[in-house]
Order: C-alpha cells, then structure tokens, then sequence
C-alpha cells in the first residue's frame, strides 16, 4: 500500500470513481485491507462516503 496518503487517497478515489462501484470490491481486488486503508485515510483527515463511494 502507499504510504503517502494524499498519494494512496488520489489512487483510491481515482479507482473507486472509474473501476469499482464500491471500497469492499476495489479491497478485495487490489488485496488492500479495508479497515488498514480506512484508517490510514482517516488518520490524514479522510472519511469514506459510501453514498458518492468516495473519501472526503
């Protein structure tokens, strides 16, 4: 995973946008941890927002 997190959140929403119709799906393929990711966003001030599938 980046280590980054404005690096990993470009990325994630970048994938979520255009490949994935939600975070569980774009985990499961990428093979990230949900609650890893979650947190490493949440850390740099992140929420996920299931209803737009996208970190805010």
């Amino acid at each position: 995973m980046i280590s980054d997190p404005y690096m990993l959140l470009s990325l994630v929403n970048t994938k979520l946008r255009d490949e994935y119709s939600s975070l569980d799906e774009l985990c499961e393929d990428m093979d990230f941890d949900p609650d890893e990711l979650v947190e490493k966003l949440r850390s740099a001030g992140f929420e996920y927002m299931p209803e737009t599938n996208q970190f805010k």
